[in-house]
């Protein structure tokens, strides 16, 4: 399996796609998936298992991307690691543009600053690549992100 872990918890890297990486992601005790792939939908590899599964399926094409995508992610993450036993496998085919992006407004969202957030992923997924677009999409997120957070 080709993934890096970010925290204790949350892992960012490459798509599953079959049975053997399957059991590689439960044998490293992964409870929860956030899959960014529109190419392949993950529900059913990890349903036997018990993983659960947000297909949060984006393009990879360098456009703006909306915040109801890093909501649902945002959301699911936050659900998943109420849990103290919890992993969460963030991907995409790659794990370089869409996960990276993902894992990018999950860590904002825990309250970690953008520069940190980027910093400790990148040093941990070298291969991660913050396209300008899709930093600006997470930041615009986080601006409505913030305000949902003061009206609670």
């Amino acid at each position: 399996m080709d993934l890096s872990w970010i925290t204790e918890r949350i892992a960012v890297g490459g798509g599953i796609w079959n049975e053997q990486n399957m059991i590689e992601i439960v044998r490293l005790g992964f409870t929860h998936v956030i899959d960014m792939q529109i190419e392949f939908d993950d529900t059913e590899l990890c349903q036997p298992y018990g993983v659960k599964v947000c297909w949060n399926p984006v393009d990879d094409d360098f456009q703006p991307k909306d915040p109801e995508v890093f909501q649902r992610g945002v959301e699911f993450a936050s659900e998943a690691l109420d849990d103290p036993s919890a992993k969460l496998y963030i991907h995409c085919a790659a794990g370089v543009h869409r996960a990276p992006m993902m894992a990018l407004a999950v860590l904002r969202a825990m309250g970690w600053t953008l520069g940190d957030a980027k910093r400790t992923i990148q040093a941990r997924r070298p291969v991660a690549d913050f396209a300008d677009v899709y930093v600006k999409s997470v930041e615009r997120f986080m601006k409505e992100y913030a305000l949902e957070e003061k009206q609670r």
